[in-house]
């Protein structure tokens, strides 16, 4: 009977800290409800290696992350919803454009500030974008050349 209380209450330390672990994790990502800032989207053509929890980033430094992803049923883009810091104004020509961090690394938004005076407010959307260099693509044209 000692031994079944002991093995009670490690399991119940057990399932507190995994818990404990999996909620510290979710608001340290940026992806939960703690993340803050406002919403922006980006129209992309394709969203190839973004995901929700992706990295967006200006100059390197990240200042939000992804928070959703839907399909345009009518003109078939991809429509990414960003969660930008609310200390970080966008002007209104910013332009977004999908980037990879090194020859094996994962995709990330970056983000390059316009210089026009008026900011993006709340919902806006960045008109400026450029979807994700297929690589595959590239190596093949180079590989097997031209086909024209």
């Amino acid at each position: 009977m000692k031994n079944d209380v002991v093995e009670t209450i490690v399991g119940a330390a057990v399932i507190t800290l995994a818990v404990a672990f999996f909620s510290f994790a979710y608001n340290t990502a940026g992806i939960g409800a703690a993340s803050g800032g406002y919403v922006i989207n980006a129209v992309f053509g394709s969203a190839d290696g973004v995901s929700v929890g992706t990295d967006v980033r200006i100059s390197g430094i990240k200042v939000g992350s992804v928070t959703e992803q839907k399909l345009d049923p009518e003109t078939y883009q991809a429509t990414l919803v960003l969660a930008i810091s609310p200390d970080i104004r966008l002007p209104e020509d910013s332009s977004a454009k999908i980037t990879s961090e090194g020859l094996l690394g994962g995709n990330y938004i970056s983000l390059s500030p316009g210089g026009a005076e008026k900011m993006l407010v709340e919902g806006g959307t960045i008109e400026y974008t450029q979807s994700a260099v297929d690589l595959m693509s590239l190596i093949g044209q180079a590989v097997f050349g031209d086909k024209k």
